[in-house]
């Protein structure tokens, strides 16, 4: 057994029949030929999938708008490069040169992909009961730790200014920076005199997501 194959039976919980398969789950587009985006695209869907089942299933009371609050607070990038730390992707990155020096192999993008990447691969190697199980064992302290469905900053907040008579928060892009392959994205959320904050993250939506996040601890 490789060294490869021995971390991937301990990391997925199975032993890899088709190990090419998730050598290209591991390969960043910077190497040049093959790389894990179509696996990345596959996986995203086994996510999905396995989340709003497991959502619907625990939570049989609760509405689509509850729903799709918890599954959006679950299902991200950072939650995914979280679980790829957890795993120790890390090292068995295959990154080009340029990449891996930029810092690729800690970015939450890389991290995030791969771990769509590996679901993807795992689903077509073993089939989904495996897919569904590797999900169940990382995700259960987000989904089973859950007790209200979170409200998404960016709603909270702007609920906030509707409830204090003020106007909508203005977000602005200050800044944007990094290699292609791992941009950071610096934003500004206005409440006019009432407040403001700054936050970074890995595409705009997370940095004004960030943003909205640090205004309302400042607001509480």
């Amino acid at each position: 057994m490789t060294s490869l194959s021995a971390w991937l039976t301990v990391a997925l919980g199975v032993t890899p029949h088709d190990l090419s398969l998730f050598e290209r789950a591991l390969t960043h587009g910077s190497r040049g030929g093959p790389s894990y985006q179509r696996l990345e695209f596959l996986g995203d869907r086994v996510l999905g999938l396995t989340v709003a089942h497991w959502l619907y299933t625990a939570f049989p009371d609760e509405p689509e708008g509850q729903l799709s609050r918890r599954f959006n607070s679950v299902v991200t990038g950072h939650a995914c490069a979280e679980v790829a730390r957890a795993l120790g992707v890390g090292p068995h990155l295959r990154l080009g040169k340029q990449a891996r020096d930029d810092g690729g192999a800690e970015s939450d993008n890389i991290l995030g992909d791969v771990t769509e990447a590996l679901i993807g691969a795992l689903y077509l190697d073993q089939g989904l009961l495996a897919a569904e199980a590797f999900i169940h064992a990382h995700w259960h302290m987000l989904i089973e730790g859950q007790t209200n469905a979170p409200r998404h900053p960016k709603s909270e907040l702007q609920e906030w200014a509707a409830a204090h008579n003020r106007r909508p928060p203005a977000y602005e892009l200050i800044d944007r920076s990094g290699p292609h392959h791992a941009p950071k994205f610096t934003v500004f959320v206005s409440l006019g005199s009432v407040g403001d904050a700054t936050a970074t993250g890995a595409s705009k939506q997370e940095a004004e997501t960030a943003a909205a996040a640090a205004l309302l601890e400042k607001l509480s």
